[in-house]
């Protein structure tokens, strides 16, 4: 396969934006990724664009001008994003392509996820009783963890603590004002262990990166950011994921250990080489356990990670610098190329007060969603 690399980024600000559609908000960010790589729209060939309920992404073509280019639709739960972007990058990998578009938007309602038992294989039982509830799910398996793991409600809120306070320094998060740790741990509690200042919401944004060959990157000026490695894993036997209808009583691996040892292998290195990382934080208990799922830490030793700050800006893994989904919020199709758009800007140095020090080389994502799939993306620069 031949290199791939980002040569253009863009962002609509997440959050709530009266007034512009999510498919509206695609096209702002394509045409950021356009600007910021010296290049047209009619200068794609091809694009993957994913939204999960803000309509087709094919047609932002209405937006930014009929061409004829091929898009693909992705919906894939909450690695749309990062699966946008895994078929952008194989249809330049492949030699097919020079030149392509990974976009992705959204724009949710108020109020929490809405998802059907059908959309899940399930019978209508599952959601009547309430199991559909992805709150109640993730405070569920998060117990487990932590009675397993010795996890304190303290280390969740730290998680949140730094969410909030790299969020302050990112222009397209949501929540953009620190939050202290008292106020986080005695905020109102939602599914126990988790408050309210523990989840991220649903929201609206978008993102899209231009993605082109080694040749065409280099007569662009902008062969820096190459992608190393880009795959997706569902859920082993045994595992228990997000809408499970039951939990195995022989317990199996899980969609993340796939994905994240498929990557490593992938790109021909291991934790140790990464040096700035956006993982999965739908709530403060998702990067606390994925934290060791990716293999950056033992089972149990977050509680030491987040007490000394390593997982902080200035720490020895950069962890969500631009606040990942609880500051950001997250808009399904937008949220895992986000992760992606933030490692960029972290290698390209450009991350301001957000900025990790010493000119990282290395950014790796991590995306997981309903029901049992992960995604994992390195950077290398």
């Amino acid at each position: 396969m031949a290199d791939v690399f980002i040569v253009g980024i863009g962002v609509h600000p997440f959050g709530r934006t009266e007034g512009r559609s999510g498919l509206q908000q695609g096209a702002f960010a394509i045409r950021q990724a356009l600007d910021d790589a010296g290049l047209d729209w009619g200068d794609m060939q091809f694009g993957f664009g994913g939204s999960d309920s803000a309509g087709n992404a094919d047609t932002v073509v209405n937006e930014m001008g009929l061409t004829g280019l091929p898009i693909i639709n992705v919906r894939n739960g909450c690695a749309t994003g990062g699966s946008a972007l895994i078929g952008a990058w194989q249809g330049i990998a492949s030699g097919q392509y020079d030149l392509g578009v990974a976009f992705g938007f959204d724009k949710h309602p108020r109020g929490a996820f809405n998802a059907m038992p059908a959309e899940y294989s399930l019978p209508d039982w599952y959601g009547e009783a309430g199991m559909m509830v992805t709150t109640q799910f993730f405070a569920m398996k998060l117990q487990r963890y932590m009675a397993q793991h010795g996890i304190t409600p303290t280390a969740l809120g730290r998680v949140a603590q730094k969410a909030f306070d790299n969020g302050a320094h990112a222009p397209h998060a949501w929540r953009r004002s620190p939050v202290d740790l008292e106020t986080i741990l005695s905020s109102q509690m939602i599914s126990d262990p988790l408050t309210k200042y523990m989840f991220c919401s649903p929201a609206e944004g978008g993102v899209a990166l231009i993605l082109a060959s080694e040749q065409k990157a280099r007569q662009l000026g902008r062969d820096r950011i190459r992608i190393k490695a880009a795959v997706t894993r569902t859920r082993p036997p045994g595992s228990f994921e997000v809408f499970s209808p039951s939990l195995s009583i022989e317990r199996g691996g899980a969609p993340t250990l796939l994905a994240s040892a498929a990557a490593f292998d992938m790109a021909g290195i291991g934790p140790d080489d990464i040096d700035v990382a956006q993982l999965q934080d739908t709530e403060s208990g998702a990067e606390i356990m994925h934290m060791a799922e990716n293999g950056f830490c033992g089972d149990g030793e977050q509680e030491e990670w987040l007490a000394e700050g390593w997982s902080r800006i200035d720490g020895k893994l950069p962890i969500n610098t631009d606040g990942g989904c609880l500051a950001c919020g997250e808009p399904i199709g937008a949220s895992g190329l986000r992760q992606v758009y933030e490692n960029v800007v972290q290698l390209r140095g450009s991350g301001g007060g957000r900025q990790v020090p010493g000119e990282p080389k290395t950014g790796y994502t991590h995306v997981y969603g309903a029901p049992g799939i992960s995604g994992v993306t390195i950077l290398e620069r």
